[in-house]
C-alpha cells in the first residue's frame, strides 16, 4: 500500500519549508520549469526567504544536480523533471473509462537486495499499482498510460477480471477512508492558511496526497470522495501564484530597482 498515506484518518503531512522547498515548489509548479534570478529572488522573498539565504541554497542545489544555471536563470535538472511529471500526473491524472479490467503485474524476478526489492516498491506504487500479495499487484485499468517497458525486466504483466467484487477488492487494495479524511483535512486546513510560506506548506502537503491517490474508476470510490475538490484547490492555488508572478513582472516594469 502507498507508504506515503498518514496512517491515522486526518493526519497532515505538514513539514516546514527550508530555501531549497521553496524553490523547489515554486519551479515544480512552474511551465516550462525555469525562472529568471531576478524573478526567482522576488518570488522566494514573498515566503521569508531572504537573499543570501536563496544564493547559498541555490549554490547547494546547483552542486547536488536538483538545478541547472541558464543564461538567464535556474532550471530543474532532468532528473527532478522526471518529479515534475509525476507531480503533474497526479494533479491531472489521464485517465479512461473503465471496461472492468485490471492491470496485474507478477514479480519474476528472485534473488534480489533488499534495495533493490525496496525501489521496485515504491516504483510500483507510484504507478499506483497495489499489492494483493507478495510480487501480485494490482489496479483497475482506468489509467491511459502504459507500464514501462523496462519492468519486463522483473515482472510479467497481464489482464485481468477478478471475481471478486470490484468496490470490495479496491477497499482491500488501498486504505480508501484515511486517504479522504486525510484530503478533508487538509481542504479546511488550507481555508485557514494565510501567510504566503503557511499556504506554500499546506499545498505542499496536498500534492504528496494526491501523489498517493490512487486514481480509481468513479464505480469504485466511496461516496463523496475529495479528490476532484482537493485538485481543484491546488489548481486555484497555481493560478493564484501566476497571478502573483505577473503582477510582480508589472512592478518590474514600473518601479525600475
Amino acid at each position: 500500500m502507498p507508504t506515503n498515506v498518514p496512517a491515522r484518518p486526518g493526519a497532515l503531512d505538514l513539514r516546514p519549508l527550508s530555501a531549497r522547498s521553496v524553490v523547489l515548489s515554486l519551479l515544480l509548479g512552474t511551465h516550462p520549469p525555469e525562472l529568471p534570478a531576478r524573478e526567482l529572488a522576488r518570488l522566494v522573498r514573498g515566503f521569508d526567504v531572504g537573499g543570501s539565504t536563496l544564493r547559498a541554497a541555490l549554490s547547494r542545489m546547483v552542486a547536488a544536480g536538483d538545478l541547472r544555471r541558464t543564461d538567464t536563470g535556474y532550471r530543474l535538472s532532468e532528473r527532478l523533471l522526471e518529479r515534475q511529471g509525476r507531480q503533474d500526473d497526479a494533479v491531472r491524472p489521464r485517465t479512461r473509462a473503465w471496461d472492468g479490467d485490471w492491470e496485474m503485474v507478477v514479480i519474476t524476478a528472485t534473488g534480489r537486495a533488499p534495495a533493490e526489492r525496496a525501489d521496485l516498491r515504491a516504483r510500483l506504487t507510484g504507478l499506483r499499482l497495489a499489492e494483493l500479495r507478495e510480487g501480485v499487484w494490482l489496479r483497475p485499468g482506468n489509467l491511459a498510460r502504459a507500464l514501462p517497458g523496462d519492468l519486463d525486466r522483473v515482472a510479467q504483466h497481464y489482464t485481468a477480471r477478478p471475481d471478486r467484487p470490484g468496490r470490495d477488492l479496491a477497499a482491500a487494495l488501498w486504505p480508501l477512508d484515511t486517504w479522504s479524511a486525510t484530503a478533508r483535512a487538509l481542504l479546511d486546513h488550507i481555508t485557514g492558511a494565510l501567510r504566503p510560506a503557511d499556504r506554500l506548506a499546506a499545498f505542499a502537503a496536498v500534492v504528496r496526497h494526491l501523489l498517493a491517490d490512487p486514481v480509481l474508476p468513479p464505480e469504485l470510490l466511496p461516496a463523496d470522495w475529495p479528490g476532484a475538490e482537493l485538485r481543484a484547490a491546488y489548481a486555484d492555488y497555481q493560478g493564484e501564484l501566476t497571478r502573483d508572478a505577473v503582477l510582480r513582472t508589472r512592478d518590474v516594469g514600473t518601479h525600475p530597482a
